[in-house]
């Protein structure tokens, strides 16, 4: 069950942690974050009763998300990661998807997590579980904090979602916009 994004006011004085930016609004507050965070590790616990899980997270926007989601799963897991590329310094997805690094854990047998910031058109996603599953693991679902339900085509849906996210560019909680904001403890609107 994803919930909808929560408008929070954003008041003076400015978050200093913004570098001068201003920020729309800001989308989902910490608190918010944090709840939704520990449904999900519920809804995971429970959806992986047994088996090897491998939470394999989709650097870097998903390193805040992920270190909070794993603490919150009561089961034991191992933890990887894997870097894909699709955006350098633009606010929209190229496309062109590049893995500039591969997890090294063996995931033949395994149940995967992929774990990812935020869903948009879907183009990275639709990579990486082709590379995946061509692996034999036993299972592969994905877990995103934030999805923006824009996907064209998207064969593999979204099992875990935390929130629906606007179709906006957002920032904060691991996102990014050229390496900055991913720090903030908020997921926010850029102006």
């Amino acid at each position: 069950m994803s919930a909808a994004p929560v408008s929070v006011a954003f008041t003076a004085p400015a978050d200093p942690r913004l570098l001068g930016r201003d920020v729309r609004r800001i989308a989902f507050d910490a608190a918010t974050l944090n709840a939704r965070v520990r449904e999900l590790g519920a809804e995971i616990t429970s959806a992986y009763p047994d088996g090897d899980l491998l939470v394999l997270g989709l650097l870097k926007g998903s390193f805040v998300f992920l270190a909070d989601l794993v603490r919150e799963i009561r089961r034991p897991l191992h933890v990887d990661f894997l870097v894909a590329s699709s955006y350098g310094e633009a606010t929209v997805s190229s496309g062109n998807v590049k893995l500039v690094y591969d997890p090294e854990t063996v995931l033949e047998g395994k149940h995967i997590l992929l774990v990812e910031d935020i869903v948009d058109s879907g183009k990275t996603l639709n990579t990486l579980m082709g590379l995946l599953g061509q692996r034999s693991p036993k299972s592969i679902e994905i877990c995103a904090l934030l999805h923006k339900r824009i996907a064209r085509d998207l064969p593999h849906p979204v099992r875990f979602v935390g929130f629906d996210a606007p179709n906006e560019f957002l920032v904060g909680y691991g996102l990014d916009h050229a390496e900055n904001f991913r720090h903030l403890p908020y997921v926010a609107s850029l102006e």
